[in-house]
């Protein structure tokens, strides 16, 4: 199942290329990660979910996996174009807390909502401050030929490298809108590599340098950290779309005077071979941003009795480079599906896994294959394993090898999950599940006693709570959402 070439979506050439690992038998990938100056809304974790499956994708395709993601800690301002606040010291002032404080919560925060969508641990997770030296040393190799220095730091000049831009394909000679204008820049594009400290302040995360005392730009830590830990080039650089504009291009312009590179007609002089980003998730409601106060983040869904996997399941029904709209209804729509999967799982559990090659399934997990193959398209793999899921008449350790192979791909933790684990309380319920327990006795004995008048009322009555009776099923009952 796994011969099928893997070919995927390269955003610098904007073509479909087939996987060839610049190391044999290896996949190097690296993952933009948070600034952890909040907790992130499930916008952001689709980039993380979608890592994860190129991730496991890579391994199931036998690849020895290498693949880090790194944690901003500083730099980061409140716009990717050099423009605004530092998104950590803001938040440090806001809070009344140490910027290392507020690091440490909101990364723990981050890992665990990784944690509840099944994200898989990557080889490293760097953590920018960790590298402080080597972004000064990456810097001074540059400084020369590529950059110039004003009061407010050390800046990149973008004119110094060939095909400046070729990512986003957009870059004007007015530069972009969301680029900060800075007197004394040769070019509107150009950005910072050192930001100094301004006279008068201090930071709380400030270093000294050839340039004075101040903290790296956002767009060099990630150079630094991908050379050092991958090496130039390295196979894959994923982010969300939101990257490929500005946050990417610099990267690439960084790593293009690092290694000396002219052009961009080799893909190995950007860095990394292949770059992808995953689209947006679309929500109408204007609470996707931080901004909003209750801005959606996993705990939110978690609040409201949804799985977080069911919204990892929502984010497998879209593939990941098509805009995917957020709605209460169709993340709810989405837990049906997870459940009802879940349910034929169940049903596989005591059988020992056997061989997946069956005939009865060949067609099934070629279309498995086809389908990841062909730039990760996981709703026609769901598909897939739902058809594996309904094939009859078949051994069951047989079937659960061929579900178990897709999972693994596919990484919902089917055969670890029951109904149970799906039926989360909304924090808003007002009855409790002893509660309900006792009323479905006292609604058994009505029904023995042919008592429907009663036996409807209780029913009628957990309805309005919130609460689904659902007769005949060995759950019993479910939170209507």
């Amino acid at each position: 199942m796994t011969d099928t070439p893997l070919k995927l979506f390269n955003s610098l050439t904007r073509e479909l290329e087939e996987f060839i690992p610049v190391h044999p038998g290896e996949a190097r990938v690296y993952s933009c990660g948070p600034t952890v100056y909040n907790y992130p809304h499930i916008g952001n974790m689709r980039a993380y979910v979608f890592a994860d499956i190129l991730g496991r994708t890579l391994s199931w395709k036998g690849y020895d996996l290498t693949h880090i993601i790194n944690i901003t800690d500083v730099g980061h301002l409140t716009d990717d174009g050099d423009a605004g606040e530092d998104k950590m010291e803001k938040m440090a002032a806001q809070k009344a807390q140490s910027i290392w404080d507020i690091a440490k919560h909101y990364t723990e925060a981050y890992w665990a909502d990784v944690k509840a969508l099944n994200i898989r641990e990557p080889a490293k997770w760097s953590v920018a401050t960790d590298y402080i030296d080597e972004m000064i040393d990456f810097a001074k190799g540059i400084a020369d030929k590529h950059c110039y220095e004003l009061d407010s730091g050390l800046y990149f000049d973008v004119s110094t490298v060939a095909d400046y831009g070729r990512l986003a394909r957009a870059v004007t000679e007015e530069g972009e809108g969301r680029i900060d204008t800075v007197e004394g820049k040769r070019n509107a594009a150009d950005f910072a590599i050192w930001r100094k400290t301004p006279a008068g302040e201090t930071r709380q995360m400030e270093w000294d340098s050839p340039w004075g005392k101040g903290a790296p730009g956002w767009h060099l830590e990630c150079s630094v950290m991908g050379e050092k830990l991958l090496g130039f080039p390295f196979d894959i650089h994923t982010g969300g779309i939101d990257h490929r504009e500005i946050h990417h291009p610099n990267e690439i312009a960084q790593n293009q005077a690092f290694c000396g590179c002219g052009d961009l007609d080799e893909a190995t002089h950007s860095g990394a071979k292949i770059w992808m980003h995953n689209n947006f998730l679309v929500e109408r409601s204007g609470k996707m941003s931080k901004s909003s106060g209750e801005f959606l983040r996993l705990q939110l869904l978690v609040d409201k009795g949804y799985h977080p996997l069911a919204y990892r399941m929502m984010c497998l029904q879209a593939h990941y480079r098509s805009e995917l709209e957020f709605s209460w209804e169709g993340l709810g729509a989405a837990l049906t599906r997870l459940k009802r999967i879940v349910m034929a799982v169940e049903r596989l559990k005591d059988a020992a896994s056997g061989a997946p090659d069956h005939p009865k399934f060949a067609p099934l997990r070629e279309k498995f294959a086809a389908a990841m193959a062909d730039d990760l398209n996981t709703p026609i793999a769901l598909v897939a394993l739902e058809e594996a899921l309904a094939v009859k008449k078949v051994d069951a350790g047989v079937k659960r090898a061929v579900i178990e192979e897709m999972d693994a791909v596919l990484g919902l933790g089917l055969f670890e999950l029951s109904r149970g684990d799906l039926r989360l309380r909304p924090r808003d319920a007002t009855i409790t599940e002893e509660e309900i327990e006792a009323e479905l006795i006292r609604r058994k004995e009505a029904r023995v006693a042919k008592d429907f008048t009663t036996s409807d009322a209780i029913r009628e009555s957990l309805g309005e709570k919130g609460v689904e009776v659902m007769d005949g099923d060995p759950l019993g009952w479910d939170w209507k959402l």
